[in-house]
């Protein structure tokens, strides 16, 4: 699927990269929703884990930003060459939540990030440095990157998880 370039492409990616992965993991149950090795160490629980808290981190910037203020990006005391150290830190932070709420969480998460790209015009959301928060992207780049880009990330992982299981 191309990199969405204005709303309702936006939209329509998220949406069905969501949805894809939503088809992938629904048949699953127990131990493979939780084994290591869908991405590194990570099982699967933990990638979706890892995509709420993106969209956790979105969401505060957009708040932050909206409300005149400047967000810490990509987290506090974080910069962007430490974004390994901050996936390793959202790792932790999740290891011992439950599927199951995991999963609300994300559900959740996402449908609030696709409320907000759709309460925003084409011009708010693809327009270069429209935003001060945004350097020299657009808003739009940020929501595809947090949505349509990394859902797509997760279910390559999560595919060829499942696909070395059912080798074994």
């Amino acid at each position: 699927m191309p990199r969405p370039k204005n709303k309702p492409e936006l939209l329509a990616a998220g949406s069905a990269e969501f949805e894809r992965l939503l088809s992938l993991i629904d048949p699953l149950q127990g131990d493979k929703l939780v084994q290591p090795g869908a991405c590194g160490d990570w099982s699967i629980k933990d990638i979706l884990a890892h995509l709420h808290e993106w969209h956790v981190m979105m969401l505060g910037w957009y708040r932050l930003e909206m409300a005149g203020e400047k967000p810490e990006m990509p987290a506090p005391g974080y910069t962007w060459k430490m974004t390994p150290e901050l996936n390793q830190r959202i790792y932790e932070t999740y290891r011992d939540v439950p599927y199951s709420e995991i999963l609300a969480r994300l559900k959740k998460s996402h449908d609030h990030m696709m409320e907000i790209i759709g309460s925003h015009t084409d011009d708010e959301l693809f327009t270069k440095k429209r935003y001060p928060w945004t350097g020299s992207t657009s808003m739009g780049a940020y929501f595809v990157s947090s949505t349509s880009s990394h859902y797509d990330w997760a279910n390559k992982h999560i595919n060829k998880f499942l696909k070395s299981l059912k080798s074994k």
